[in-house]
């Protein structure tokens, strides 16, 4: 393949011969398509004489004064040349990546007299809703933004048009949009100008195009390429300072259809509705009417795809409103969700200035704003979210969802209902243990237009527990330690409140007995001295964006102090001697057992009553010489555990 040498400011590329070279500063109304190809140097400031709409993507070279930050995109590869002051752009068709960058690679400085220091990328702030509000309205699109004095020229009333439609992204969108830039989409919002965002990704199997700028023929595939170039379009949209509740139209042009090229444009377009969805942003097609306004139609109850929120059709009828058309019910996208083309390429001039547009009428409204203040105070296994509904929104109900983990449901028909209402706040119950949630809600108005969703999440926490001893004597102590942590990264909860809960053994009533500060590493204990066996539990309580927990549980026994007294301790054969004591706490009127000791084993040999003061005697009258060895054993009851008394023992003559 033959090649040419061009140079632009001391830098010099090589690329197919056969690429015309075109001087912008000697032709400066010349359009930079890109569905061709081209090296085009330099920047024009004059309006380009552009046709209005142009699909496809050929490759060839920009380049320019590095005024601006690279930012390479899906079709676009980006270089600042410090050294020469250049911003070279190659623009190729999907999967021409490589070629692109091969051509860049052969560039070079020549000379170093013009060095620019790259410009620093600074990041719009999204605040401009695209369209806001155009009821009845017209717009006009043309292929490449308008320069500056264009837009003033033909700014309502000077022409009829209150909306422009702009080609955003896309890697088949057609021309090069050296206009627009985050400074012009804040500088004509601010004149009262409206945007239809429209992003050129991959068109119809059965489209009129080469096989690289088609979407797959698998509707699996179709739908996760939709996805892809939505999030995409929403970079390139909050680039230049679009913000969320904004529409981005994915321009799918006139196909023949059949049944598997249908499926493969509805299921391209549900991914991208979803994907906009998730993020916040409305989801938009552009068809003609005549192929993709009859196939979504067709399926516009059909549960398997997530149709567009918002349809913009072609059908060039010269009919100025929106919902006559014979392809597309009127019953469908009624919610002032449609605009309609209804003529292709002409020129128009307004304020001395031409250009070839496109009109359409207009029938539009944003989706409400969401909440602010958003968030979440948990407690154990139970939430209380607040949010604030935006001053003059007509609402209709707050929905929120929840997810478990730290990822929330993207949409408000996935996950698990929370709330759906008109209050302002709601506390959620029956939340998980040592569990993360992350909610999402949104605002639903009055005409059903639901707006982006906002998050929170409420991150989960564990408390351990473990004891010092299992058991105690009554009046006897035990340490109850414990170690709060997050559930997200592990890391420990320091300088909170962990509470000490406690139940007695039969009961089901905890309460609190102790409240200690956690130290450095998340620990802290507490002394008890439990009166009966205790269950006791460690919990943290909760706080904003963190859920509350409640460790395992630990019982400990607690055993009465039971006395045993043998007098006297020797004594001849036929004579007795008592075996007394008594049991603490008193437990008057239980039975006490008194067991001697015979081989290996202590069978019972007498049993007594405690008295009121919780005394025990037995008179013991051996009937053999020799050691005799007795003890006395109390049986547990609901709040303490088995007691045995020391051994005594009596010695025969």
């Amino acid at each position: 393949m033959s090649e040419q040498t061009v140079s632009y400011r001391g830098y010099q590329v090589t690329v197919p011969a056969d690429w015309p070279v075109v001087d912008l500063a000697k032709d400066p109304t010349a359009c930079v398509r890109y569905d061709r190809p081209a090296v085009y140097l330099g920047t024009s400031t004059a309006q380009a004489d552009c046709p209005a709409h142009l699909v496809g993507r050929s490759r060839g070279l920009v380049l320019e004064p590095l005024t601006k930050a690279p930012r390479s995109t899906d079709g676009e590869l980006q270089r600042g040349i410090e050294d020469a002051g250049v911003l070279a752009t190659a623009y190729y068709a999907p999967g021409g990546a490589t070629a692109a960058r091969q051509v860049l690679d052969t560039g070079r400085v020549t000379t170093k007299t013009s060095r620019l220091a790259q410009p620093k990328a600074t990041a719009a702030t999204p605040t401009v809703v695209a369209t806001g509000s155009l009821l009845g309205g017209f717009a006009f699109d043309t292929c490449a933004a308008p320069s500056q004095s264009a837009m003033d020229a033909w700014l309502y009333p000077n022409s009829g048009y209150k909306a422009v439609g702009i080609y955003i992204s896309g890697n088949v969108r057609g021309c090069a949009q050296p206009n627009l830039t985050p400074s012009w989409v804040s500088t004509n919002a601010a004149k009262g100008w409206q945007f239809l965002l429209i992003d050129v990704g991959l068109q119809a199997p059965c489209g009129p195009y080469s096989a690289e700028k088609k979407m797959s023929a698998d509707p699996a595939t179709a739908r996760a390429q939709g996805r892809t170039a939505a999030a995409n379009a929403v970079s390139s949209a909050q680039a230049l300072g679009f913000a969320q509740r904004s529409a981005i139209y994915s321009d799918i042009e006139a196909y023949t259809s059949t049944a598997s090229c249908k499926a493969a444009v509805l299921s391209y377009l549900s991914g991208w509705t979803l994907e906009l969805n998730t993020r916040g942003y409305v989801g938009g097609a552009y068809v003609g009417a005549a192929s993709g306004g009859v196939d979504l139609s067709s399926a516009y109850n059909d549960t398997a795809y997530t149709r567009p929120d918002n349809l913009w059709f072609a059908r060039w009828n010269m009919v100025t409103n929106t919902t006559d058309d014979r392809y597309i019910p009127a019953a469908y996208w009624t919610n002032r969700q449609r605009v309609h083309q209804y003529q292709g390429d002409h020129d128009e001039t307004h304020g001395g200035v031409k250009i070839n547009i496109d009109s359409n009428a207009v029938n539009l409204t944003a989706p409400p704003a969401p909440v602010t203040g958003f968030d979440a105070v948990g407690q154990y296994s139970t939430a209380t979210l607040r949010w604030t509904v935006p001053t003059g929104t007509q609402l209709g109900q707050v929905i929120v969802r929840r997810n478990t983990g730290t990822t929330p449901p993207p949409l408000p028909n996935v996950g698990t209902s929370v709330y759906a209402g008109t209050g302002s706040s709601f506390t959620a119950t029956g939340l998980a243990n040592a569990t993360s949630y992350a909610f999402r809600a949104w605002v639903k108005d009055s005409s059903g237009k639901i707006g982006p969703g906002v998050d929170t999440v409420l991150v989960g926490t564990g408390s351990t527990i473990a004891a010092s001893v299992p058991s105690v004597s009554y009046g006897g102590a035990v340490t109850l330690y414990t170690r709060a942590t997050r559930k997200d990264n592990g890391a420990s909860l320091t300088g909170v409140p962990l509470s000490l809960y406690a139940r007695a053994k039969n009961s089901s009533t905890w309460r609190e007995v102790a409240r200690v500060t956690s130290d450095g590493t998340g620990q802290a204990s507490s002394v008890q001295k439990p009166t009966v066996s205790t269950v006791y539990a460690w919990g943290y309580n909760g706080s904003t964006d963190l859920l509350g927990s409640r460790s395992g549980n630990a019982t400990i026994e607690v055993r009465p102090t039971i006395t045993a007294n043998l007098a006297p301790a020797a004594i001849k054969l036929g004579a007795t001697t008592t075996f007394y004591g008594y049991l603490r706490p008193q437990h008057p009127g239980t039975t006490v057992y008194l067991q001697r000791l015979t081989g290996p084993n202590w069978p019972t040999v007498a049993t007594s009553k405690l008295n009121s003061t919780g005394n025990y005697g037995f008179s013991i009258k051996p009937t053999a010489r020799g050691n005799h060895y007795y003890r006395v054993v109390w049986l547990a009851d609901a709040d303490h555990a088995t007691t045995v008394s020391a051994t005594k023992s009596v010695a025969v003559s």
